[in-house]
């Protein structure tokens, strides 16, 4: 782990943010001419991984997908570098949000045993699904689609800034017809709470796959609710395949106008489900 003054080349690290799967994300500070400075995101390679070829190709085809990627409702890439001198490797700089994830949101409202306001609830899934659409259309410079799915699609890449943008992030399992490394075969990868049932029985995702999440995320949001999460893994896949979903009206009437548009965006068979972002929308 880096410690609060360590330099990324033209990169002071201030504190750490968050841990995942293959990196560590850290706040940082930029400095420039005539005392310019703004602050960052910075997610470094775990230095277990950092001299590990497959590792080194999923975390730069990231930066390389997340760059290609340009909508206000996205998580912008400024920079992509590594840093042997530091002893880190890779890492990617992002746009620092100023805020927190929605995950840390609906924590937040569940401890206080509230729900959060509706119209909020649906300005976040909203913009969320705006960044969404603009990955799914992404294109190579011919103009082929190339089929980019985001695949972990849940709160916790959900950014809610303090200017009340909605940003998502996270790419680092996105799966695109040409990236450079695939995941191995039988590896699901994803928060297992948020995947559509295709993808956690076969792996086999495309956009539609997205949305199934973004409806969980939906539903959760409104009731105040988890909705597949269980006791165990088992149980939890178990719900996911086979439980019904209950409509949002059998917790609040006043839901009842989304019970529709949540079944249509909850089947469990894709071609019911919206077929894209700006459908759902």
């Amino acid at each position: 782990m880096l410690a609060a003054g360590a330099k990324l080349d033209r990169y002071e690290i201030l504190a750490k943010l968050a841990a995942g799967g293959m990196a560590t994300v850290y706040v940082g500070r930029v400095q420039a001419v005539a005392g310019f400075e703004r602050l960052v995101a910075i997610k470094v390679l775990h230095q277990n991984l950092a001299h590990e070829d497959e590792f080194i190709r999923m975390f730069l085809d990231e930066a390389r997908l997340a760059a290609s990627i340009r909508h206000p409702n996205v998580v912008p890439t400024i920079d992509v570098s590594d840093s042997k001198e530091a002893g880190c490797g890779y890492f990617i700089v992002m746009e620092y949000v100023e805020g927190d994830h929605l995950g840390a949101l609906l924590a937040s409202a569940h401890k206080s045993g509230e729900r959060l306001a509706l119209p909020i609830v649906l300005r976040i899934v909203a913009d969320a699904l705006g960044g969404l659409g603009a990955a799914h259309a992404l294109c190579d410079d011919t103009g082929k689609s190339l089929q980019l799915v985001h695949r972990d699609v849940s709160p916790h890449n959900i950014l809610v800034g303090r200017d009340g943008v909605v940003r998502l992030t996270d790419f680092g399992v996105a799966k695109a017809e040409d990236r450079l490394t695939h995941t191995r075969d039988g590896q699901v990868k994803g928060k297992l709470a948020y995947m559509a049932p295709e993808q956690a029985g076969s792996g086999a995702t495309d956009l539609r796959s997205d949305l199934f999440s973004m409806g969980v995320i939906l539903w959760e949001c409104v009731t105040g609710q988890r909705l597949f999460r269980a006791e165990t893994t088992a149980a939890t896949l178990h719900k996911l395949l086979h439980a019904p979903v209950a409509a949002p009206s059998s917790v609040d009437p006043a839901f009842a106008p989304l019970d529709g548009l949540l079944a249509k965006a909850l089947s469990r068979t894709p071609a019911d489900r919206f077929q894209t972002a700006e459908e759902f929308a």
